[in-house]
């Protein structure tokens, strides 16, 4: 048996392997354990998007798996990445063209780390080649994306789809805080704050001939075809609706996911019934939801969204106070953030009997708990959902997505979670989805 048959039929039965071993104590896991495996048992990997974000996420990787393929449509990435001693090693393939990344064979893996708009697109494609997928937040840039990927996943089920929504695998904090709302420590919860930041303002910004190291076609993918700005790529290109959603998306997919996780509002059809999003104010004129000036930033810099849910819970999506997110019940309040749990049911340790590992494992859907990309590649070796799946993030995205639409039009939308619609509002129904330019289309699953 060559190596390439060993390593594949590796992970093709490590799913199976993954039943058997439930019912045994897991072995000891961490990423130095998975780096000692045999050479024709550690993935293959490839980096699509290397970037900032992109180069971090491959340095997590390359602990897993062996990278062989780097690619951006900015050059210098992917020959910064090809040349790094804990990415390409000098040794892996650079490519402009996602789609040679996808085509190879060898390649088990793929992370797609690249500007919000190309997300699905990439992730779907990779999910037809038959990879298992790690995908940088937030997911999608659309209501309508949001059930293509969904769709694409039920569909290749074989294959494991990580969300990189990091604060799921926050032990001391995130998680903690979702325990304590779930075994129901704080009463009912009446209403949750997520405070997610604003927008950058900035501009008018020049316009000008792209570099020769950027290919700006490809970067601007199913976008409108626009003259390059220096700050609408790379970093910057979350200030732009046309690429992104501001914080209601880029933030808003870390706390509205722990909002939702934690709420039980995670599961299909279910959702705010209605959005109010009168108090917003974007840096350009708006009309009609569409920005009127083309050369400045045009996300939201200052909102305070109010997201209703039938359970009664009143989520709001803001800028303003600290960043984090706090529940407010019956019986007490906490905040949480990246940085701190705070709270009298913390400081009086409420849930001093009611978190354990149990409910730590609980929480990770039945793995045990370890780091984030540790679950990627523990699910690829074992099976089942990772703790940063796509179903109860598509969710979250879609209160996000949700909460920006009604923020662009400056009033209150109402949204059915069942039917996955907005409705009496034939303005806002549009934007569930956008045309793409040709070329550039989604596979539909």
């Amino acid at each position: 048996m060559s190596k390439r048959q060993s390593r594949r039929s590796f992970l093709k039965t490590s799913a199976a392997a993954g039943a058997a071993a439930a019912a045994v104590p897991y072995f000891a896991w961490n990423e130095t354990a998975f780096a000692n495996q045999a050479k024709n048992d550690r993935p293959v990997i490839g980096c699509i998007g290397v970037g900032s974000m992109g180069t971090g996420d491959a340095h997590g990787h390359n602990n897993f798996g062996d990278i062989v393929a780097v690619c951006d449509v900015d050059k210098n990435h992917a020959e910064r990445a090809r040349q790094d001693k804990n990415i390409g090693k000098g040794k892996a393939d650079a490519y402009e063209d996602y789609r040679k990344v996808l085509d190879r064979d060898d390649i088990d893996v793929v992370s797609v780390v690249t500007p919000d708009h190309w997300h699905v697109k990439i992730a779907i494609e990779a999910l037809e080649a038959g990879k298992h997928v790690f995908c940088q937040k937030p997911l999608t840039l659309t209501l309508e994306e949001n059930q293509l990927i969904r769709n694409a996943c039920k569909k290749h089920d074989k294959q494991v789809f990580f969300v990189g929504t990091q604060q799921r695998s926050d032990r001391g904090k995130f998680l903690r805080a979702i325990n304590m709302v779930q075994k129901g420590l704080l009463g009912k919860i009446n209403t949750v704050t997520c405070s997610i930041g604003g927008g950058d303002v900035g501009g008018p910004f020049k316009k000008e001939t792209p570099p020769a190291n950027l290919n700006w076609d490809m970067w601007l993918g199913q976008a409108p075809k626009v003259e390059y700005i220096k700050e609408r790529s790379h970093y910057q290109f979350r200030w732009w609706y046309e690429y992104s959603g501001g914080k209601f998306t880029d933030w808003g997919a870390h706390h509205v996911d722990i909002a939702t996780w934690a709420l039980g509002e995670d599961k299909e059809g279910s959702g705010p019934t209605e959005i109010d999003g009168t108090d917003a104010r974007h840096p350009v004129p708006f009309e009609h939801g569409y920005p009127t000036i083309d050369d400045k930033y045009n996300t939201s810099n200052d909102f305070a969204v109010n997201c209703k849910f039938p359970s009664g819970v009143t989520m709001i999506v803001t800028s303003r106070g600290d960043n984090g997110v706090l529940f407010e019940g019956e019986k007490g309040r906490i905040f949480v953030s990246r940085g701190k749990i705070a709270g009298k049911p913390v400081e009086e340790n409420w849930d001093k009997d009611a978190y354990t590992d149990e409910d730590v494992t609980r929480l990770y859907k039945g793995k045990q708990y370890e780091g984030h990309k540790d679950n990627f590649y523990r699910c690829i070796r074992e099976g089942g959902q990772p703790v940063s799946d796509v179903f109860s993030h598509v969710q979250a995205m879609a209160t996000c997505h949700l909460s920006a639409i009604a923020a662009r039009l400056g009033r209150s939308i109402k949204w059915d979670p069942k039917a996955e619609k907005i409705v009496g509002d034939e303005e806002a129904a549009k934007f569930f989805a956008r045309a793409r330019r040709e070329g550039f289309e989604i596979h539909k699953a």
